[in-house]
């Protein structure tokens, strides 16, 4: 009850007109007739009584609002339409039909207030997005964070509190600082507008807080919830020196980061700007809705006034006016299509312009990038493989793990799959020696796994475009190519003769240029072939080369069914473009499902690609789908571009017109879903609300309906209109 007097308040504020109008059936039914001022006749208007007198007056002011409205749209190029409201409700006071001139009033401000709820229902996602916004920042005034020498507050000039370092001395923390304590954490710093920060402030964000801008995390960790950015549901961790978004709600510890954007360049700044652009945009198809409300009127009036001429009764031409409504068009139009792009906007997926929601739903080529869009970003560790003969106590976790560690301080394209890898594989030992298995020999009991919580790590050194190499609890790890891997530290490959079953020793090997080839094929053949889209890292552990970590482009889990669900909303034709070797690209396209793959393509090539597509007669609508950085300029070339991201990017994809934010394949037949749905509910809400005007007029026009009672049908049809626009907003894709 409480929100239902909330929201009739709400809608009154926005709506005058509507309370004044309920107030007006007072007089009207009280004292309708009673004329203190005794006869005096008016033309057309006669004698009205005091109520009837209220209800002109009010009549008179809906007129000239209404009117001053038409004007405004006619300024901001829309075609004012409202025409029939103003004759309809002046033709009922023209024929004295009081009653129904009160009930056109009260349809006219309801109907507005209808109009406003849609309107803000239908914004409900977008809205939420824009209210999370954040305002205020809290900035550090801790000290000795600034300049150096600064008087400390002791009294002193600062000269005798330089250290000769940059830093000034300070006091020690209280205890409950060194303890972490909130209290301590957050004591120095100040409260300004979220517009105030600057690059380089050091700020405080506490629990439950909303970031206010992009920044550098310099606490030792935090827990950050990235819905309001990129839907994604689960709190994501990071660590010291991580990548900071606005609009991230941090965990339940106070965090520190140093900003490293304003707040107009931040990141949600630019997620609301793509979204007040959607907002304000109008899609062709409501456009159209608009001109097509100007024959109507024509119709309406046309029949209006032949019902007037065929029956010679005066208020036949206002029983048919207060049945005739516009509104299917001019509200339930632009009400279904916000509500499509706030269903949009609560799926992860943002559009700038309501024009692309129209053009979503006609697509029907899509050309897809490869790597980072159908397949993951990285290269996926797809399995590891012993080297036979190479007698070793090691599997293919030890592998795992020891390779892992030395790799998560690469920065080679193939590091973070193996790095990814290696922590799956610690968890394994760990799990495995919990268990009470202990795998490994007496001597080898301190590796990771095997009572150890954490590798001990030294002497790490990366040879750029060769490999990695380091110390793992005091064992020799070298990752990367084969020559690599299987070097001395000299540099040189050692000629080994393998024996199988028996483990190489120091007297099987000797240097010698003319076996290193030898030696290299010979290994390469003992490890069998690769398959065209695998990659290998050679590993070695003390000298001796035990494995190959074998790594390939991995489709996304759900690419294949993404793919299908666009087959199955009439999508008739999907591509692939991609830089990569054709043989690579086709075992991907045949997992995924496409047919149609274009490998080995330059950028200009891609861009030929989707352009000859585009200009191709009797086509449909084409569209891109990449990561939306280094595909901007096919992105550009598409009928819709649409860059996939994990929200971190958003504005980085000037080209594209759809940005996915929570980086999901599935988003993009789910935005054509919504599409489609959006235009199908707007038709039916137009066409049934026109059909229903339509009959109620000719009714009318043969007596059938009363002026009274048209006034509030009318109202219904509207409702029934608005309504139906509102279930755009329903999840029924």
């Amino acid at each position: 009850m409480r929100k239902f007097i909330y929201l009739c308040s709400h809608l009154c504020v926005q709506v005058p007109l509507l309370p004044i109008a309920v107030l007006t059936v007072i007089p009207l039914a009280v004292c309708p007739s009673w004329r203190p001022w005794g006869a005096a006749d008016i033309p057309i208007l006669g004698n009205p009584g005091v109520g009837q007198w209220i209800v002109i007056i009010v009549v008179a002011y809906t007129i000239i609002d209404t009117v001053r409205g038409m004007i405004d749209d006619l300024r901001h190029g829309r075609v004012g339409v409202d025409l029939l409201a103003v004759v309809a409700i002046a033709a009922t006071v023209a024929v004295q039909e009081y009653w129904a001139s009160w009930a056109v009033v009260l349809m006219i401000s309801s109907g507005e207030a209808i109009e406003k709820y849609a309107q803000s229902k239908a914004e409900s996602s977008l809205t939420a997005l824009m209210t999370a916004a954040p305002q205020t920042a809290h900035v550090v005034r801790r000290p000795g964070v600034g300049v150096a020498g600064v008087n400390t507050g002791d009294g002193s000039d600062g000269s005798s509190d330089d250290r000769g370092d940059g830093f000034r001395k300070v006091a020690a923390l209280p205890s409950s600082a060194a303890s972490g304590s909130s209290d301590a954490a957050t004591s120095h710093y100040d409260t300004v507008a979220v517009e105030s920060v600057t690059p380089g402030d050091v700020l405080i964000v506490l629990p439950g807080e909303t970031v206010p801008v992009d920044g550098e995390l310099l606490s030792g960790s935090a827990t950050l919830d990235l819905s309001n950015i990129n839907g994604e549901p689960v709190p994501r961790g990071v660590f010291a020196g991580a990548r900071v978004m606005s609009g991230a709600v941090n965990g339940s510890t106070t965090l520190t980061m140093r900003a490293t954007e304003a707040a107009s360049d931040s990141q949600y700044q630019r997620i609301l700007a793509l979204v007040a652009a959607a907002q304000d945009s109008r899609p062709a198809v409501v456009k159209t809705a608009d001109v097509l409300a100007v024959p109507f009127t024509v119709l309406a009036l046309a029949i209006a006034a032949a019902a007037w001429l065929v029956s010679g009764v005066p208020t036949r031409f206002a029983q048919v006016l207060v049945l005739a409504t516009p509104c299917p068009l001019l509200i339930a139009a632009p009400v279904a299509y916000v509500a499509g792009t706030g269903r949009l906007a609560k799926s992860g997926i943002l559009i700038k312009t309501q024009d692309v929601l129209e053009n979503l739903g006609r697509v029907t080529h899509v050309f897809f990038d490869k790597t980072g869009t159908l397949t993951v970003k990285q290269p996926q560790v797809t399995r590891v493989e012993m080297l036979p003969g190479a007698g070793t106590h090691l599997n293919e976790d030890h592998v795992l793990m020891m390779a892992g560690v030395v790799e998560t301080y690469s920065v080679h394209i193939l590091a973070k799959g193996i790095a990814k890898a290696g922590t799956e594989a610690l968890s394994r030992l760990h799990r495995r020696f919990e268990e009470g298995q202990r795998l490994c020999p007496q001597p080898d009991a301190d590796w990771p796994g095997h009572g150890r919580d954490y590798p001990v790590v030294k002497h790490i050194d990366e040879d750029a475009g060769k490999g990695i190499s380091g110390e793992v609890n005091g064992h020799k790890v070298r990752v990367g190519r084969l020559s690599f891997a299987a070097s001395s530290e000299d540099g040189f490959l050692p000629v080994e003769r393998i024996v199988p079953g028996r483990a190489t020793t120091d007297g099987d090997r000797r240097p010698g240029k003319q076996g290193e080839g030898r030696l290299a094929d010979e290994i390469r053949t003992r490890f069998g072939m690769l398959a065209p889209d695998e990659m290998a890292s050679y590993v070695s552990v003390d000298g001796h080369l035990i494995a190959r970590i074998v790594l390939r482009d991995v489709p996304r889990a759900n690419a294949k069914s993404a793919l299908a669900s666009l087959r199955g909303l009439g999508v008739a034709k999907l591509s692939m473009l991609t830089g990569d070797k054709r043989s690579s690209a086709a075992i991907i396209a045949s997992e995924v499902g496409i047919d149609d793959v274009h490998a080995e393509l330059f950028p200009e090539d891609k861009v030929t690609a989707v352009t000859t597509a585009t200009v191709t007669p009797s086509r449909g609508v084409t569209m891109m789908v990449g990561d939306g950085v280094n595909d901007a300029p096919v992105l550009a070339a598409a009928d819709i571009g649409m860059a996939m991201t994990d929200g971190t990017s958003t504005a980085a994809s000037e080209s594209a017109q759809v940005v996915i934010l929570n980086d999901d394949i599935a988003a993009v037949p789910r935005a054509i879903a919504i599409a489609r749905r959006t235009k199908r509910v707007m038709l039916q809400a137009v066409l049934a609300g026109l059909a229903l005007a339509l009959i109620g007029m000719v009714a009318a026009a043969f007596n059938l309906i009363p002026v009274v009672v048209g006034a509030f049908l009318q109202e219904a049809i509207d409702v029934v209109s608005i309504l139906w626009a509102l279930t755009a907003l329903l999840d029924r894709d």
